[in-house]
């Protein structure tokens, strides 16, 4: 039997790497979406980050495009655009340009997010007030996209183009008053009962984009041919995000076994790469296939996006090849 999910997607951050440069990450994002096409994934997702030492993909529109490009059937988007960076109109333009370019493949999924440090914020011009219109933007998105605001956004979409919200705190609820699917990960995805879920599903109000409420959840997912082979996939990842947590950048990918910080810093790295990997799914095929099958059951979720960025690209393409027999099985 296959995963229990109506799709499987793939959202890729564009995470550079020691020893490679950006461009080449960013070409190499490219070159697994055209993989993740042939695999037959539903969905391939690129996300917005500013400023970030770890992470080339800073610009999700110009990005898909260069997907759409090198693609033909799958669909590409955005996990997501914030916001808050960015004028409603902008953004509307930005995604009727790449449905209009990609057939009417692109999906919008937006965020909320501010900049990763104050430097960052005040470069693009936001501030916690950004986050606090969030459901205000949204509305005159979609207003934008519909042709029922006052200014029309050209090429018109016609309110075809998918919409996400990537729910953070209340944006489960703002995605629920919208209309609009919502994207969960995180630690919230392990709560069993799941509040967050629950208030979308119990408040949802249909719309042009979504009738019904629609659930993807996100994690970072592994497959390899032992436990140890896919959780070592998924410990750069986890050790960038410690040190981001501990001295305040996200480095690039580096291999698991990084040059260590210090007997104090590293007892701290090492608890927070636990807590990390306790919110992914890893291990041999059949593993995989039985903890995202639990999730399915406990969430009801209507797709799965597989989030996580590695240092080992060939482990993470044969990851990718795994993830999409067991979709298919």
């Amino acid at each position: 039997m296959p995963l229990p999910f109506d799709g499987v997607s793939i959202l890729d951050r564009a995470q550079s790497r020691s020893g490679s440069s950006e461009a080449d990450t960013l070409k190499g994002v490219g070159e697994r979406a055209r993989r993740a096409e042939e695999l037959g994934y539903s969905r391939f997702w690129v996300a917005e980050h500013h400023g970030v030492p770890g992470i080339a993909g800073a610009a999700p529109a110009v990005l898909a495009a260069a997907i759409a490009s090198r693609t033909t059937t799958i669909r590409i988007g955005t996990g997501g655009i914030m916001l808050p960076n960015h004028q409603p109109l902008v953004v509307a333009e930005q995604a009727a340009t790449l449905a209009a370019l990609s057939d009417n493949r692109f999906d919008l999924g937006v965020g909320r997010s501010l900049g990763f440090t104050q430097a960052v914020r005040a470069a693009l011009r936001t501030g916690k007030e950004g986050a606090d219109r969030f459901e205000e933007d949204v509305a005159e998105l979609l207003a934008f996209l519909s042709g029922g605001a006052s200014v029309t956004a050209r090429p018109q979409d016609g309110g075809r183009t998918p919409v996400f919200v990537l729910a953070t705190g209340q944006g489960v609820d703002i995605a629920a008053r919208a209309g609009l699917a919502v994207v969960l990960g995180g630690p919230a995805l392990f709560r069993d009962p799941n509040p967050a879920l629950e208030r979308y599903r119990a408040s949802f109000r249909p719309s042009r984009w979504w009738h019904r409420p629609h659930v993807v959840v996100s994690l970072n997912v592994a497959v390899a041919g032992t436990t140890a082979g896919a959780r070592q996939l998924l410990e750069p990842e986890a050790r960038a995000l410690a040190v981001s947590r501990t001295k305040g950048y996200f480095p690039p990918l580096e291999p698991s076994a990084a040059e260590p910080l210090g007997p104090r810093v590293e007892a701290r790295i090492e608890a927070l790469v636990e807590e990390s990997l306790a919110t992914a799914v890893y291990g041999t095929p059949d593993e995989v296939k039985r903890q995202l099958t639990d999730l399915q059951g406990r969430t009801g979720a209507d797709e799965l996006l597989v989030s996580g960025g590695m240092f080992d690209l060939d482990g993470q393409a044969r990851s990718d090849e795994l993830v999409a027999e067991l979709s298919a099985a």
